[in-house]
């Protein structure tokens, strides 16, 4: 069970929201910084699948960030709000406002360990690889090294939203039906970040992160399997990684495993 204790302190910079949960007991480690997925939210992804929970208990404080047009965050009219870019910027002033990069006794930044699935697995790879003062464990759940968003058949979805004329392409089709079970998604910022992106689509070798990296993911899900390419990336700069696989488990439900959570809290704990 979580904490009896815990706190939430909800402050926003530019797009992106945060609450912070701190656990009753707290163990001398870093705060943990969640990123979640495409169409999701910090309570979808992390609060209902019982990761916080978990977390908690393990003493660990968690930072929960909502990216922009979802969960808690505003749905910015300027499309370079949506940028990954754009967001990393916003993850590493948010952090800075909220304390989470205080100095320790060695007047150095103590920084973060950072989890991300799917899209924020992306953009955890893509922040570790541009501030590794900062972060100093990665776990990327459901990560890939290709982009089905940049690959998104983007006028097919809009004239579906339209006027439900049929998407030919089987993953924006896929994609597209995900979305729309949330009702309280809003399509016109899902489909802004996904015209955002296509901007700035992921390329992997060029920002390689360096600290330890833990990879998860289903071995039932279509989406993470060119995971192993970010295997070879990472040893390239011989960063420290291990690859866990979820037996039975999918791109929707190998975030709620309790193997996936229980790694990544003996992992981050290292």
């Amino acid at each position: 069970m979580g904490s009896a204790h815990e706190h939430l302190v909800e402050g926003t910079a530019n797009a992106l929201s945060l609450t912070t949960h701190e656990p009753e007991a707290p163990a001398a480690l870093r705060p943990v910084v969640l990123l979640h997925g495409f169409a999701s939210s910090s309570y979808l992804n992390w609060e209902k699948t019982g990761w916080i929970r978990v977390l908690a208990k393990a003493g660990r404080r968690v930072l929960a960030v909502d990216l922009p047009g979802h969960g808690s965050s505003p749905a910015p009219d300027d499309l370079d709000a949506y940028t990954p870019s754009r967001i990393r910027a916003d993850l590493l002033q948010l952090l800075m406002d909220h304390g989470a990069l205080a100095l320790n006794p060695a007047n150095q930044l103590s920084g973060v360990d950072l989890i991300g699935y799917s899209l924020g697995a992306r953009l955890a790879w893509e922040f570790g690889g541009t501030q590794d003062q900062l972060v100093h464990r990665l776990v990327l759940g459901g990560a890939a090294s290709t982009d089905p968003l940049a690959a998104f058949d983007l006028a097919a979805a809009q004239r579906f939203l339209a006027d439900g004329t049929p998407i030919a392409d089987a993953e924006t089709a896929n994609l597209l039906r995900m979305a729309r079970t949330v009702e309280t998604n809003d399509m016109f910022s899902l489909m802004s970040m996904i015209e955002a992106i296509k901007t700035e689509p992921f390329a992997p070798g060029q920002l390689i992160p360096t600290m330890p990296t833990l990879l998860v993911a289903g071995d039932g899900d279509p989406l993470a399997a060119s995971m192993p390419r970010l295997t070879e990336l990472l040893a390239t700069r011989r960063t420290p990684s291990s690859e866990l696989w979820i037996t039975g488990r999918d791109h929707a439900n190998a975030v709620t495993s309790r193997e996936f959570k229980d790694a990544a809290v003996d992992f981050l704990a290292t």
